[in-house]
C-alpha cells in the first residue's frame, strides 16, 4: 500500500525486511514478491534499470511459483525494452513463455492469488508496449483487463495498466 500511494522510502524499506524474513523461512514466493514490489516501484520511478534488475531478480528467486517468474520476467523484459535493449528482451519474452503450460497447471500461490494467466495478459501488455509493438499490447492489455474478477476491475494499480492502453491505442 505504500508503493501504491508512492510512499517509496517507507515502502522499501519494508520491502527489504520482508525479504529477509521470507529468507528467515526460506519461502521462495514470498522473497519473489518483496523483489517484484521494488520494480514496482522503480517502474513508477521512470528508473529503467531498476525495473529490469528487481524483476529479473524477482523472476530468479529460487522457491518461487512460475506464475510469479512469468509474470516478472515479462516485467524485466519490458524494462530492458525501455533501456533499448530489445534483443535480450525478447530473449526474456521467451524464456517466459516457456513456463506457460507450467503454471497453468498449478493453481497460483496463496500469497499471490491474483497470479493468473489472465493477469499476466497484464504484464505481456507493459512488456509488448515496451517493445513497440503497439497493437499486440492493446490486445494483451484488453484481455488481461477484462480477465479481472469485477471487484479488481477499478483498482488504484490496475490505473497503470489502463494507461498503458491508452498509449498503445493512440500509438497503434
Amino acid at each position: 500500500m505504500l508503493a501504491q500511494v508512492r510512499k517509496d522510502n517507507e515502502a522499501v524499506g519494508l520491502l527489504n525486511d520482508a525479504l529477509e524474513l521470507a529468507d528467515e523461512i526460506g519461502n521462495g514466493t514470498l522473497a519473489a514478491e518483496a523483489l517484484n514490489f521494488k520494480g514496482y516501484i522503480a517502474r513508477q520511478q521512470n528508473r529503467p534499470q531498476g525495473v529490469a534488475r528487481w524483476f529479473f531478480a524477482a523472476a530468479n528467486a529460487p522457491g518461487a511459483h512460475p506464475a510469479q517468474h512469468i509474470g516478472d520476467f515479462l516485467q524485466a523484459a519490458a524494462g530492458m525494452a525501455a533501456m533499448g535493449e530489445l534483443d535480450a528482451a525478447l530473449r526474456v519474452v521467451e524464456e517466459a513463455e516457456g513456463l506457460t503450460d507450467k503454471a497453468a497447471a498449478l493453481p497460483p500461490p496463496d500469497t499471490a492469488y491474483w497470479l493468473t494467466p489472465a493477469f499476466n495478459r497484464l504484464n505481456m501488455g507493459l512488456c509488448t508496449l515496451a517493445l513497440g509493438r503497439h497493437s499486440e499490447a492493446v490486445g494483451h492489455v484488453k484481455s488481461g483487463l477484462a480477465g479481472l474478477p469485477e471487484e479488481l476491475r477499478d483498482a488504484p494499480w490496475s490505473w497503470e495498466h489502463k494507461d498503458a492502453l491508452r498509449r498503445a491505442v493512440e500509438a497503434a
